[in-house]
């Protein structure tokens, strides 16, 4: 049974909260109001996405033009309005995403764990890189080359072996040369139509996704992540995605971007617009006295 003196109390509490004009009390106020509304935005985006987080912000030029710095990302799961493509698989039925073939995708390398949430903790951040293709475990890893990138979009990938430090082609024809670890593209072979595949020496210690920013002239398997304990960067395991992009919002993703100084700034605000509604009431209760008198 419940005592109405407890309720009383409860509810006498709760309108205190409401209707208080102490400023620790207003405060309090304000902040469980901006809590509840951030708790509700994420809950409806994580409903309608079906991953967590559901944005992630750009952070680096290695999608350009497609994708850029600042730019708000839309996160779903990878199977959510379709089922996940690589860029082979959307060439081959015309399915382009970001102005080009295949899915962006959302992932965690080596499944490292890191903060989601740019300058709130270590770690690393997941990669936001295009799906190129796939491969099996215990093989040389596919590297997926473009010479031209920023430039235009190739129309396909062409596998080259290593013979004497070129790169040749399965009709002889040399596309580059290897001088001190540096690709020299020969430029009388090679046109912005084309790609190329290097079969890696390094072994993928599993299957899974090959990835490559647009804006980068290698896929990401097969090199090292900046921080070498995590050592060559593996195909994308299934579990290691936290989704796919579905569509971007430019600029907007300055604000997580820069989550501290921006949680400071409105922290401020409210505080400097409680302080002005405070005087304001004073004001007016000051004026309403003296026409009383």
């Amino acid at each position: 049974m419940v005592d109405p003196k407890n309720k009383a109390e409860e509810k006498s509490l709760i309108e205190t909260l409401r209707t208080s004009e102490n400023p620790g009390i207003a405060f309090a106020r304000e902040i469980i109001w901006v809590v509840a509304v951030v708790a509700g935005i994420a809950l409806v985006l994580y409903l309608a996405s079906g991953t967590w987080p559901a944005v992630v912000t750009i952070e680096s030029e290695s999608m350009e033009p497609h994708m850029n710095v600042g730019d708000l990302v839309f996160v779903v799961d990878e199977d959510r309005y379709g089922a996940l493509q690589t860029w082979q698989t959307g060439r081959d039925t015309g399915y382009m995403k970001f102005d080009d073939f295949g899915d962006v995708l959302i992932y965690s390398p080596n499944g490292a764990e890191g903060s989601l949430i740019p300058g709130l903790g270590g770690g690393i951040h997941p990669i936001i890189h295009r799906a190129m293709g796939t491969t099996e475990g215990g093989t040389g890893i596919p590297m997926y080359y473009y010479l031209f990138p920023g430039q235009s979009s190739p129309t396909s990938y062409l596998p080259v072996t290593i013979e004497n430090n070129y790169w040749v082609l399965e009709d002889g024809t040399i596309v580059a040369r290897i001088e001190n670890g540096v690709i020299i593209p020969d430029k009388g072979n090679i046109t912005p139509d084309s790609g190329y595949i290097v079969t890696s020496n390094q072994i993928s210690k599993n299957g899974g996704y090959l990835t490559k920013g647009d804006n980068n002239v290698r896929s990401d398997q097969g090199s090292y992540l900046s921080r070498m304990e995590l050592g060559v960067i593996q195909p994308v395991k299934p579990e290691w995605i936290v989704g796919k992009a579905l569509f971007a919002i430019p600029l907007i993703g300055y604000i997580p971007l820069n989550i501290i100084p921006v949680a400071i700034i409105l922290i401020l605000v409210m505080v400097g617009w409680e302080y002005y509604q405070r005087k304001k009431s004073g004001e007016s209760g000051e004026k309403q006295a003296k026409k009383r008198k």
